[in-house]
């Protein structure tokens, strides 16, 4: 294949640079998708290599959009998500019958909260109060150390855990889909791949999407929101991502479904239905 010419330090060093910036086309429908799509976009043009081959040339295009989807990653810990779909790529593009495309997007679903969880809660929550902690410390003091102490602190972990994260996905991958060459454990992956991701869709509807009612009946003895509490919690947002997820299903444009989302949400405020 033609991604065999490459040297694994090349791979690895595409899968490095281009997860930094992965969030330089951050959008509020799809997030880090067009990030995603430029770190593994080497990796698809290395696997259908020929522009003049109609099967090859449908296959990459079914790649690139296969890699633009929903995605939402810390950036340090992506690098191992590209590395793993690069390997799962090259395995498809090798041999179609024994990877299912669809296990590749599954697998970045299911991946995306832990490793968000991790990475947010180390780099975000951990490395960056200690290297300003620090360096503020020495800055008070009037050393020139603070400022290089604390991007040191920051830059350095970040550095080698995205080196070997991108390492360990896209060699740990290849290694990995020599074990499932069989049916049944591609289809046992993808199903569990699928349930962790609708957790992690389900849980970001609950915690992301702050709907409630203010209604109350009976003088104010019946709280509306106390009693869909009771039935199912967090019922308007459920419903609300029902309906959008509907919308979508038929077409609807994302301009349309953020003028609904906005115009509708004022509206509903302002009658009093929704808070």
């Amino acid at each position: 294949m033609a991604e065999n010419k490459v040297s694994l330090n090349k791979k690895l060093s595409q899968f490095f640079w281009r997860s930094w910036a992965i969030q330089d086309s951050w959008n509020y429908e799809r997030q880090m998708n067009m990030g995603f799509m430029y770190g593994i976009a080497p990796t698809i043009d290395r696997c259908y290599p020929d522009p003049n081959d109609p099967k090859q040339v449908e296959r990459k295009k079914e790649a690139y959009r296969r890699h633009m989807a929903f995605y939402n990653c810390t950036p340090q810990t992506s690098a191992f998500v590209l590395g793993l779909a690069a390997s799962m790529e090259e395995a498809y593009a090798e041999d179609p019958d024994s990877v299912n495309p669809d296990s590749i997007n599954a697998m970045k679903t299911s991946l995306m909260g832990p490793l968000s969880g991790i990475g947010d809660s180390f780099f975000q929550g951990t490395i960056r109060v200690i290297a300003f902690g620090l360096g503020v410390a020495l800055a008070q003091q009037g050393s020139i150390m603070g400022p290089i102490l604390a991007m040191l602190i920051s830059i350095v972990p970040s550095v080698l855990i995205t080196w070997f994260a991108a390492k360990l996905g896209y060699q740990g991958g290849q290694q990995f889909l020599h074990k499932l060459q069989d049916g049944v454990t591609m289809e046992r992956l993808m199903y569990v791949c699928g349930i962790v991701g609708l957790m992690a869709v389900g849980s970001m509807v609950a915690s992301l999407i702050g709907l409630t009612t203010p209604l109350t009946f009976a003088d104010g003895t019946l709280v509306l929101q106390n009693v869909l509490d009771s039935i199912l919690p967090q019922t308007i947002p459920l419903l609300l991502t029902a309906g959008m997820f509907y919308m979508v299903k038929k077409g609807v444009k994302t301009g349309w479904l953020l003028a609904i989302a906005i115009f509708g949400g004022i509206a509903l405020s302002a009658l009093g239905i929704l808070a």
